[in-house]
């Protein structure tokens, strides 16, 4: 049984998340304590217990203390067994967070699975579907072919977002090593703004791009922003702007895609054209640093860097990195070596 530390460094919801995903993948069991134990509101929360319903439907799990509020959890599985998964979190609770536990072991199956998940698509401290979508799917598409669906938009407090991934393994005789260290040179930009219908009237998702654009004129790239009004059940907004990279005349490298990635939601407090104008000089930051994986993308390669190997050079080693490794390395022994004096991460 492997005992983790709920309240190790950073302390949140990702150390279950990952640990149920390589639980599951590994077959290996674990017990975790003082999970969010820094929190406001500690234990486990709904997205976080689907989480656990989810994989122990996979893998025919025993679980203990898997409810609400709890501290604790001990998971045992047993054999995974891929079929369609329906995962409704009920709140605004994050669906991209949830697919950090649910999405790993699906992706090596020997058949083709379909997850359906309803819940917050856009919402606070986790990536924005877009993010998800541009940024990490690109790099799980050396593991499986997705295809990710976005039907509708869930914004908080209401939710709804609706959200549907394909996943259709590989078959490869070897599954290649993670390589990003060199960023090369920037291509394009795209970004995708979303808003309510009830805002259209105040051009709300215009002005944001607009000011994203403006403030990244100076890259002297491509840069197409689409603006998108939907309905949904809750008033939100957002923005996500990513930069692809290229090392010779494509875009994308098959197995090594750069692809940098920033987003912010949209606040009664703060004006459109600010929104526009801070995720644009946070995806500046990032150009400028040079690295080819940014600081949100790096902790969630950790586990795929752990199982697989390889190098990737990051523009951060924030705590969610290094808790991450922590995690991680319960599972399948010391194998990292970070570098932090250059941002190199090594297994």
């Amino acid at each position: 049984m492997i005992e983790i530390n709920g309240n190790f460094l950073e302390g949140g919801g990702q150390i279950v998340r990952t640990a149920l995903a390589l639980s599951v993948h590994t077959g290996k069991a674990f017990s975790v304590i003082d999970i969010r134990k820094g929190r406001d509101k500690p234990g486990l929360k709904a997205q976080h217990l689907h989480g656990v319903k989810a994989m122990q439907e996979l893998s025919n799990a025993k679980v203990a203390d898997a409810h609400l509020g709890s501290d604790k959890l001990t998971f045992i599985p047993e054999k995974f067994t891929p079929k369609g998964l329906t995962i409704d979190i009920g709140t605004a609770g994050s669906v991209t967070l949830l697919l950090q536990a649910v999405l790993l072991p699906c992706l090596f199956t020997e058949k083709g699975m379909k997850i359906k998940l309803i819940g917050g698509t856009d919402v606070n401290w986790s990536p924005s579907f877009d993010y998800f979508d541009k940024v990490i799917v690109p790099q799980l598409r050396r593991y499986a072919d997705l295809e990710v669906i976005l039907e509708r938009r869930g914004y908080y407090p209401k939710g709804g977002g609706k959200v549907e991934i394909k996943i259709k393994p590989k078959k490869v005789d070897h599954i290649p090593k993670l390589h990003l260290v060199e960023q090369g040179g920037l291509a394009k930009i795209e970004g995708v703004v979303h808003c309510a219908q009830a805002l259209a009237d105040k051009q709300v998702g215009e002005r944001m791009a607009q000011s994203a654009k403006m403030h990244i004129s100076g890259l002297e790239v491509p840069t197409d922003i689409k603006v998108e009004y939907v309905d949904t059940m809750s008033i939100g907004t957002g923005i996500t702007l990513v930069a692809k990279y290229s090392s010779d005349d494509t875009f994308t490298d098959e197995f090594n895609p750069v692809v940098l990635g920033a987003d912010r939601l949209g606040e009664k407090s703060v004006v459109a054209e600010d929104v526009g104008k801070e995720v644009a000089n946070s995806l500046l930051t990032t150009h400028n640093f040079g690295a080819p994986v940014d600081e949100h993308l790096a902790d969630m390669l950790i586990p795929f860097l752990g199982l697989f190997g390889g190098e990737i050079h990051v523009e951060k080693i924030t705590d969610h990195v290094k808790t991450n490794i922590y995690v991680v390395e319960k599972f399948l022994g010391k194998k990292f070596v970070v570098d932090e004096r250059n941002m190199v991460i090594r297994s």
